[in-house]
């Protein structure tokens, strides 16, 4: 079998596994956060950074939900990373932002971080300043385990079909998960233009 029809395989298994439940959860939650008026903020690094760009654009213009991805402003971004350190830049991002019960946070990971192991403690320290503020936690990572896992609200694990494709196949289902989600009846608000 070739790669390309394997991966597509994998594709199709992963559609077919993922929870619905944990998806539906997450939407009840964002449809409360904008009824409230309350604020999304969403976090990645490295490709899931990408992502949480992108999805800020569509929370924002097809739901109307006032949304910012802290990786955006790369000049705070790297300020912080210059001045604090890495590990601060979401939690003091938030901080600034003063994080509130009304907010949410939505993690885009591959592996959710992991303290112990020096692994986007970025993300973990966010999460802590979240709880702090008693904000609602989203998350959607590849693997069980990782701090986004144990401590968001709801947690979607991207089933793992095959692990050396990890990485690719959780960066592309966090698109997939949120593009469903702008597209619920729960949440959208405006037409797409096509």
């Amino acid at each position: 079998m070739s790669f390309s029809i394997q991966h597509m395989k994998e594709v199709a298994q992963i559609a077919e596994s993922i929870d619905i439940s944990k998806i539906e959860e997450m939407i009840d939650i964002l449809a409360k956060v904008k009824i409230l008026g309350g604020r999304l903020f969403i976090l990645g690094v490295g490709g899931s950074a990408g992502n949480a760009s992108h999805a800020v654009n569509d929370f924002r213009k097809l739901v109307g939900i006032e949304a910012y991805a802290p990786t955006d402003n790369v000049s705070e971004l790297t300020a912080r990373t210059n001045d604090e350190g890495f590990e601060t830049i979401f939690s003091g991002f938030l901080s600034t932002s003063k994080l509130n019960p009304e907010d949410c946070l939505l993690i885009f990971s591959v592996g959710g971080g992991d303290n112990e192991r020096g692994i986007s403690k970025n993300l973990c320290s966010a999460i802590d300043f979240a709880k702090l503020q008693s904000s609602k936690i989203l998350g959607i990572v590849g693997r069980e385990g990782g701090y986004t896992h144990k401590h968001a609200d709801v947690c979607l694990v991207i089933p793992l079909v095959n692990p050396a494709a990890i990485t690719p196949h959780s960066e592309a289902f966090q698109a997939i998960v949120w593009h469903l989600m702008v597209s619920h009846p729960k949440l959208k608000t405006n037409a797409t233009k096509w």
